[in-house]
């Protein structure tokens, strides 16, 4: 199926809800989708270079954050 047939099928189902809750979830999720393709910020291959290269320094110097910290940090936001 193709994206033009799938957007179309989207459509006349998202028309066909009566759930409130599902309406707002997915504005919700649309809102998100179209604000982080426009935040997205493009960079050269010199600057990914130099991010990598100042990453694998902090990681030397112990600058990180453990998955299991940054977890638990996760569960506070909301």
């Amino acid at each position: 199926m193709d994206l033009q047939t799938r957007k179309i099928n989207f459509i006349r189902n998202f028309l066909e809800l009566e759930n409130e809750k599902s309406i707002s979830h997915l504005e919700m999720l649309l809102h998100e989708e179209t604000q982080n393709t426009s935040e997205i910020k493009h960079f050269s291959v010199s600057e990914f270079i130099c991010r990598i290269e100042k990453s694998t320094e902090d990681s030397k110097n112990g600058k990180i954050t453990s998955g299991k910290v940054l977890l638990s940090e996760i569960e506070k936001w909301s």
